[in-house]
């Protein structure tokens, strides 16, 4: 298959429009890929590709990304709760009671919502960056604790970390220089075009807020690991700077059995390992029962 073959779909769920790529025969075991900030499904389109021979793959934006709908905050109540509700009822809406996780950054809190709510429906997680312990946080987090303690005082130099110079900095931190040019710059231009819209900064101010809530459900999360051993393989950057790799050693803690693989790069792994981390999944997958 070719990415010229993924196909793109809307749904609405709880009266929003949520966009969602969609590849491969629906009746091959599912993987449902969930993106991270600042991007969309748009990142998961070469693994898309390299994978849809072997499985069905679904990838949705997230409200407030991509092409799925973005109501202003006034009218939707932007946290990654009720973005885990979203994304759970398109998937009961494409009937999907049996899938695999793929989670990235924000996918992670998202994603594992689902699971751990649903043990029952999750086949299999890979995680790229898709942080679940306290250690996983670095320095770059402090400016956005500060923030949610006090988003006044703070708010501008968050803000700041909206910018295009950001975006960039996040595809290209920790990419080893004979690796830059597989980044494409139309990633991070196409994220940007996202946060320039309307009313978009504020929708991900908001979200930035609500992230302090997901470090308690942290608990929650690693219980549904001992509890269910979800077979599990981590594909992480060893040089990202946002979920630093120790994150990815400490799910070991709680899933011994767990692959982990740390890239020689850094938090979007997929625009300079693609072929290392599609290769991965597939194998991984295959030993899934």
């Amino acid at each position: 298959m070719s990415v010229f073959d993924i196909r793109y779909r809307t749904a609405v769920i709880d009266g929003l429009e949520v966009f969602y790529r969609e590849a491969g025969d629906p009746s091959r075991p599912t993987l449902v890929l969930l993106h991270g900030f600042p991007t969309s499904s748009a990142m998961f389109r070469g693994l898309m590709a390299e994978l849809a021979d072997a499985h069905h793959l679904v990838a949705p934006d997230h409200i407030g990304f991509g092409r799925s709908a973005a109501p202003p905050v006034d009218a939707f109540a932007y946290g990654f709760d009720r973005l885990a509700e979203i994304t759970l009822g398109l998937l009961d809406h494409l009937g999907l009671d049996s899938f695999a996780l793929y989670v990235h950054d924000y996918g992670a809190p998202i994603g594992l919502r689902i699971a751990a709510g649903h043990p029952e429906r999750v086949t299999a997680l890979i995680t790229q960056s898709g942080n679940a312990y306290e250690e996983g946080f670095t320095p770059f987090w402090e400016v956005l604790f500060a923030h949610a303690k006090d988003r006044a005082a703070n708010e501008p130099v968050v803000r700041e970390l909206l910018e295009v110079e950001a975006t960039r900095w996040q595809y290209l931190h920790g990419v080893p220089a004979d690796r830059l040019d597989r980044v494409a710059p139309d990633s991070w231009l196409l994220d940007q075009a996202g946060l320039d819209r309307p009313g978009n900064k504020e929708i991900q101010l908001q979200l930035f807020w609500d992230y302090q809530f997901n470090l308690a459900r942290y608990p929650e999360f690693q219980e549904y690991f001992r509890a269910h051993r979800p077979p599990t393989l981590i594909t992480w950057g060893a040089n990202d700077e946002i979920f630093g790799p120790e994150g990815a050693r400490a799910y070991l803690r709680d899933l011994p059995e767990a692959e982990l693989h740390l890239l020689d790069t850094g938090h979007f792994a997929l625009e300079t390992h693609g072929a290392e981390i599609a290769a991965l999944v597939r194998d991984f997958l295959k030993r899934v029962p």
